[in-house]
């Protein structure tokens, strides 16, 4: 008889696309339900108040997270070279207050209630892609890793049968949970590793949200400029659509004040190219796009330019 799996992977032995499986309950992950408690209250909270929170973590993590700090430096120097040294502090200030909020962004996304946020949403651009689908296609959305990426998903599945693509949590407690939270409102949810799933889905003609623009690493990937620095960039975008058929559209999503503005922008024409590298250039291009219209919204904290090209140093700091 076959020996069963670990315990962390029977956790998770009938998670699916469309179910987040059974809840992992055994008294190793108690620790983790804990913490998970204090998020739902968190997602529970009155949004102005979760503002003014979001606003006050942005302004702790600017003080003491280090290292992340001087990641998003870095890439803002790399990324806006024209900027004086004031308008970057600036930006890096509202970055983390941003990021801030964000958190409680998410939390409500998975958790809570949206009516605040669907009471104030602009969408832009849902004929067009409804004319894609009455023609049977796929559509593949791209997006880049903003703060802003739950809540506005949240509020796209209102209006398209949308599913997503996703990096797995390390913890089996937020995997479920998170996956439980999305599925409320996704059609599906694929793990980055479950690539045969999500072509077919495509396939089929269904909507899949896709942000490729970090630095997967092990992954097949290639260098395209992101803001004129070389950046590893994963070929996903153009593999889907090669194998698929599939129309990539460009989603923009923002948070403007109090309001949130959804947009879903023309499909890239001629794509894919026989060119890899071509494509992923194009679907940079239309990422950078995004982070121009709202800077401060946008992940700055990953290191995406670690990687780099042969014979080039990362332009980090030591941790």
């Amino acid at each position: 008889m076959a020996a069963k799996p670990p315990l962390r992977d029977r956790d998770r032995s009938v998670a699916s696309p469309t179910s987040p499986g059974p809840a992992p309950l055994s008294p190793r992950h108690w620790p983790a339900w804990l913490g998970l408690g204090v998020l739902l209250l968190a997602a529970r909270l009155p949004w102005g108040l979760q503002r003014a929170l979001g606003a006050g973590v942005g302004a702790l993590a600017l003080r003491f997270a280090g290292d992340r700090r001087r990641a998003a430096q870095t890439n803002l120097e790399l990324c806006f070279p024209a900027m004086d040294e004031a308008e970057r502090e600036s930006l890096l200030r509202n970055h983390f207050r941003d990021l801030g909020i964000g958190l409680f962004e998410f939390a409500r996304a998975w958790w809570g209630s949206v009516e605040p946020m669907r009471r104030t949403a602009r969408i832009e651009g849902l004929e067009a892609v409804e004319a894609i689908r009455a023609s049977g296609r796929g559509v593949l959305l791209v997006s880049g890793h903003f703060m802003t990426l739950e809540i506005c998903g949240r509020l796209m599945c209102d209006h398209l049968p949308l599913a997503g693509m996703y990096r797995r949590h390390r913890g089996a407690v937020m995997e479920w949970a998170v996956k439980r939270g999305r599925l409320g409102h996704a059609s599906a949810m694929f793990a980055n590793a479950e690539l045969r799933p999500a072509m077919r889905h495509l396939k089929q003609g269904g909507l899949l949200w896709y942000a490729p623009d970090q630095d997967m690493r092990g992954k097949d990937t290639v260098f395209a400029p992101f803001f004129g620095v070389p950046a590893a960039t994963i070929t996903a975008t153009h593999q889907f659509a090669r194998l698929t058929g599939c129309a990539v559209v460009p989603f923009f999503h923002r948070r403007e004040g109090a309001d949130y503005v959804l947009r879903l922008g023309a499909q890239l024409e001629d794509f894919p190219s026989s060119d890899a590298v071509a494509d992923s250039t194009r679907v940079n291009a239309a990422i950078e796009a995004m982070v121009r219209e709202a800077p401060s919204q946008y992940l700055w904290i990953h290191r995406r330019f670690k990687r780099r090209p042969p014979g080039a140093s990362s332009p980090y700091p030591p941790r």
